[in-house]
């Protein structure tokens, strides 16, 4: 029968190992695996025998046919970490003896390493190592529940854990000289990256909502590494992702002009030295899945392994396998002649387009305003932000639903909207009277990180702007600034703190607090897993000559010395240590012992195998009868100390008295024998 500290440690150990692929995993499967352990506790608190074979064989065979279905296949990396599970689990079910639970645990620590698969973030991480803690406590129990009779079960545990934890804190020393110093290798083996199934934040798309829905959410965007005191004031921080001009009624989509690529990457290096503006900077992905660059306006990409496109986005070339910091560089106010950039016969037919039959009366209204500025596109421009400004529109994340006339219901009836409703009847308001315009999608603001060195973007920031083609040129025209200016020049998160009716009219009080708190709890949450990613995940070969050369380490050779020679160190270190606490801890007796000893000519010194009954018998040998006594009085009396449960400074100091006189007679023997 399994000891219930080890059953303990199998069912911790199982539950870990759930919750690190609980979000990765089919939703069946983890249920599957929920039952499991739940048999397990079962079996465990009634301390019968494992669960029947029937069973076992029944819920591997339900978990094996869950995985084909979802993956359709046992090969790759998600279904390949499931299969292993499965049988991990399977395992779990039918471990009778104490090899079942020796290979249980071991086999946890191989699931557990291969969850590293899924993510490699910092929680994660941590979940692996409680883990790993906790297969390591099984193992310790596993070897010491024979000699345990204690009746406290927290009391147990905390006692196998600090065991277990000095453990590891000595092996620390030795991980951190490896990560540091051995030589990063490229890959040996090729890992299929997981499909791409959900990713979170922008879409290729507008619809209706979905930037509200955005904006509600506190969660990291991106990351912007480098001088954040060179960036532009708040009002121009806008990042662009994409540009959308294609308009059917009701969503937004991108024409295949803009997916074209504008520069070659020797292009934009030559755009880079003609350039003296703009500054250096790099853009960090929350999720590497999203396949554009949100980048400042006017930013191009330094990195070959990523393009330019028509609209001034940026894409890979191909898919992404690390997340990575990418190399950008903005080039400022510079106005760059660029055919592709400036000039499109084709684009210039898709920004004038208007669906036809819908939204009449804003058709009609555009035509009489730009009758009225002289037929002037820059003039109309101008009366149309001053009648967005002058009729009480509404900013606000709850603006409720529109009908199939979107466009018209918004600007006469409800005038309550979000930035994607401002942008987007901007546009239209702009090509019913034959002037290109389209709708930008990215993000707007962003603030100061934690380490005061990075600049955060959030999902809240999400924006929509309009860019309107005047006189050649595509110009940026953001209707959201004059309904709510402090959105633009205070940043969302600002404004949603400062007017909190932008959240609704309902429970306001409430989602404000929500908000809030969990806001607070991702900002620090964030900072941690940038500090993981760039520290740890990200300490690569280039990462790790550039640090060893600070150190003047140039070559692989040296490094590698330096890591045996600091290995060596450790150990040497450790010995001391041993040492040092051996002479510290031992007892006052046998340091006492210890230094009657040294004071004896070399033959005379007591021997590492030798006890002291006889060492005292040895001395003896020789010594006058009337003193030989003394010697067997000594034995005699440190054997009754050693088992005497009081110790007494009085008795020691009789004990070292004892000594002396030993002391004194082999004295006086070696004078009697000269």
């Amino acid at each position: 029968m399994i000891h219930a500290d080890v059953r303990t440690s199998i069912l911790i150990t199982l539950l870990l190992l759930l919750i690190a692929q609980v979000f990765f995993s089919p939703v069946l499967l983890s249920a599957i695996f929920a039952v499991i352990m739940l048999c397990l506790f079962i079996s465990f608190r009634q301390q019968s025998k494992a669960v029947s074979k029937i069973w076992t064989f029944a819920l591997t065979i339900l978990a094996l046919a869950t995985i084909y279905f979802t993956y359709q296949s046992f090969i790759g990396v998600e279904a390949g970490v499931a299969v292993l599970s499965t049988f991990l689990f399977a395992k779990a079910l039918e471990t009778k003896s104490r090899r079942d639970v020796i290979i249980l645990f071991n086999f946890a620590l191989f699931v557990g390493a291969s969850s590293f698969l899924y993510s490699q973030s910092i929680w994660m991480a941590i979940i692996i190592l409680l883990c790993l803690f906790s297969c390591l406590i099984g193992l310790y129990r596993l070897q010491t529940s024979d000699f345990k009779h204690a009746s406290n079960p927290s009391a147990e545990l905390k006692t196998d854990a600090k065991h277990v934890g000095k453990f590891l804190l000595l092996a620390l020393p030795f991980f951190i000289l490896l990560f540091i110093f051995f030589p990063r290798l490229p890959p040996l083996w090729h890992i299929p990256i997981p499909e791409q199934k959900s990713v979170t934040g922008m879409s290729d798309s507008m619809s209706p909502g979905d930037i509200a829905a955005l904006s509600q959410s506190s969660s990291l965007a991106f990351r912007i590494i480098g001088n954040v005191n060179k960036l532009p004031s708040r009002n121009e921080l806008y990042w662009r992702a994409m540009v959308l001009d294609q308009y059917d009624g009701r969503t937004w989509t991108s024409s295949f002009v803009n997916q074209q690529p504008v520069f070659t990457n020797t292009n934009t290096n030559t755009i880079t030295r003609k350039t003296n503006q703009g500054f250096d900077y790099q853009y960090l992905a929350a999720d590497p899945r999203v396949m554009w660059v949100m980048g400042l306006e006017k930013s191009i990409p330094k990195d070959p392994e990523y393009r330019l496109k028509q609209d001034w986005g940026i894409s890979p070339i191909r898919s992404i396998t690390r997340n990575q910091p990418i190399n950008l560089h903005w080039l400022g106010d510079v106005q760059l002649q660029e055919r592709g950039l400036s000039q499109n016969n084709v684009l210039k037919k898709i920004t004038i387009q208007t669906p036809a039959q819908l939204d009449e009366q804003s058709r009609q209204f555009a035509l009489e305003m730009f009758r009225q500025s002289g037929q002037l596109p820059d003039q109309y421009v101008r009366n149309i932000l001053q009648w967005y400004k002058k009729n009480d529109f509404v900013y606000t994340l709850t603006p409720g639903l529109l009908g199939e006339n979107r466009i018209d219901e918004f600007l006469f009836q409800s005038r309550q909207g979000f930035c994607e409703h401002y942008a987007s009847s901007f546009a239209m308001l702009m090509r019913y009277v034959g002037i290109p315009a389209r709708v930008v999608i990215g993000y707007q603001g962003g603030q100061l990180a934690l380490d005061r060195a990075s600049w955060e973007v959030r999902q809240l920031d999400a924006h929509a702007w309009t860019e309107v083609q005047l006189n050649g040129k595509w110009q940026r025209v953001d209707p959201t600034a004059i309904i709510a200016p402090q959105r633009i020049d205070g940043g969302m998160q600002n404004y949603i703190e400062n007017d909190r009716t932008i959240l609704g009219s309902k429970e306001q009080k409430w989602r404000y607090r929500q908000f809030a708190v969990m806001k607070n709890m991702r900002i620090w949450s964030d900072y941690a897993s940038y500090q993981w990613q760039s520290k740890v995940i990200g300490y690569d070969a280039e990462k790790q000559q550039s640090w060893l050369s600070k150190l003047g380490l140039k070559t692989a050779y040296a490094s590698i010395l330096i890591l045996l020679s600091s290995i060596l160190l450790v150990v040497i270190f450790y010995f001391v240590w041993i040492y040092y606490r051996n002479r510290q801890h031992g007892s006052a007796y046998e340091r006492a012992i210890q230094q009657f000893s040294k004071q004896l000519e070399e033959p005379l010194r007591k021997q590492p195998a030798e006890t002291f009954f006889a060492w005292m018998q040895r001395l003896a040998d020789g010594i006058e009868e009337d003193q030989h006594r003394i010697f067997i009085q000594t034995a005699e009396y440190y054997q009754q100390q050693q088992f005497s449960v009081v110790p007494s400074d009085t008795r020691l100091k009789k004990f070292s008295e004892m000594l002396k006189t030993c002391a004194y007679a082999l004295k006086k023997r070696r004078k009697h024998l000269s």
